[in-house]
C-alpha cells in the first residue's frame, strides 16, 4: 500500500454515489494494482448520514488531521454547499491549504461551487454540474470553465454529479495509478457498459 492517503471528507447529506467509484478503486486497488488507504474525516466526532441514508463513522476529526505531502483530499457534494455555503468554508480552507502545498484535491458537484466561492477556480481549468451552476456563485473563473465530464488542472480535479466514473478515472490518472489505456477501458466498462473493455482493464 502506498504511503499516500486519500482523505475523504464526510458530512451529513454527503452525495455518496459521487465518490463511490473513486473510493473503491483507491481502497482495493483492484484495477490499479496499488491499494491506497482511505481515511474518512469529519468536522466533528460521531457518525454522519449520507444522502443515500448510509451511516458513516469518520476515522478522525478535522482537527486531528495530519496530512502527508502526497495525500489526496476528496470533496463530494452535499446539501449545504448550496443551502448554507458558509458551512463549507472549513473544507474549502483545507482545499486551499492542500493546493498551496502541492497536494492534489478532487472535488465533485456542490464541492466545486464551494471552491468557486473561495476563489480556487478563478485561475484553474475546471468543470462542474453546468456552466450556469457555477456562474450563479458570482465567481471570476467563468472563462476557465470546460464543458467536459471531468477536468484536471495541475493538482485540481473537478467533475459534475453526472460523472462519478469519469471523476474516478481522471483522479486515478492524476495520481499516476491508471494510465490512459486503462482509463479508457475503465470508462468503457463502467460508463458504456461494454464488456469487451474488461480485458483491457484487468490486463
Amino acid at each position: 500500500m502506498l504511503s499516500m492517503k486519500a482523505i475523504l471528507a464526510v458530512y451529513d447529506t454527503l452525495a455518496d454515489w459521487e465518490v463511490g467509484y473513486l473510493s473503491v478503486e483507491l481502497r482495493t486497488g483492484r484495477f490499479t494494482g496499488t491499494p491506497v488507504e482511505v481515511v474518512t474525516v469529519a468536522e466533528h466526532p460521531g457518525p454522519v448520514t449520507t444522502m443515500g441514508g448510509l451511516t458513516v463513522t469518520p476515522t478522525l476529526t478535522l482537527e486531528r488531521l495530519d496530512a502527508g505531502p502526497d495525500d489526496l483530499l476528496v470533496l463530494a457534494g452535499a446539501g449545504f454547499w448550496d443551502r448554507d455555503p458558509a458551512a463549507g468554508t472549513v473544507w474549502t480552507a483545507l482545499a486551499a491549504d492542500f493546493l498551496a502545498a502541492g497536494r492534489p484535491v478532487a472535488a465533485i458537484c456542490g464541492a466545486t461551487a464551494g471552491l468557486a466561492r473561495a476563489g480556487l477556480l478563478d485561475e484553474r481549468d475546471h468543470t462542474s454540474a453546468a456552466r450556469e451552476y457555477l456562474a450563479a456563485t458570482g465567481y471570476r473563473g467563468t472563462d476557465r470553465y470546460r464543458d467536459e465530464r471531468a477536468v484536471v488542472d495541475g493538482d485540481l480535479v473537478t467533475a459534475g454529479p453526472q460523472s462519478p466514473a469519469h471523476f474516478a478515472a481522471v483522479t486515478l490518472g492524476r495520481l499516476g495509478l491508471m494510465n490512459a489505456d486503462r482509463r479508457r477501458a475503465y470508462l468503457g466498462v463502467f460508463v458504456d457498459g461494454d464488456a469487451r473493455h474488461y480485458a483491457g482493464l484487468t490486463a
